[in-house]
């Protein structure tokens, strides 16, 4: 095995620990604050108002987690194909120089 697949497995061995450890910690972090919330709403004994406004701070603060993870992940992965070539190529071209008016 040459030495440029040996450094590509390890690199792809590690974008995969990165992605399963990220991703953990999105899970964890959704779970915290969603058992934030229903033991805040247990306390709360039925007073409605305020009910509704833990659980829509709950709802923004796991759908906010899990929008920037996601949206994060899919800007590195774009941004890691196109710097090692894997990406679409820009085709350069050319631009015609600007016609001579004659008098």
């Amino acid at each position: 095995m040459s030495r440029d697949e040996s450094r590509a497995i390890r690199d792809t061995e590690l974008e995969k620990d990165r992605a399963r450890y990220g991703l953990l910690a999105v899970v964890i972090s959704n779970l915290a604050i969603a058992s934030v919330a229903i033991f805040g709403v247990w306390q709360l004994d039925g007073d409605k108002a305020v009910i509704v406004g833990v659980l829509t701070a709950a709802f923004t603060a796991v759908s906010s987690m899990t929008t920037a993870y996601l949206g994060i992940k899919a800007v590195s992965n774009t941004a890691r194909s196109i710097a090692l070539g894997d990406g679409p190529s820009r085709q350069r071209t050319e631009a015609a120089p600007p016609a001579q008016r004659t008098p």
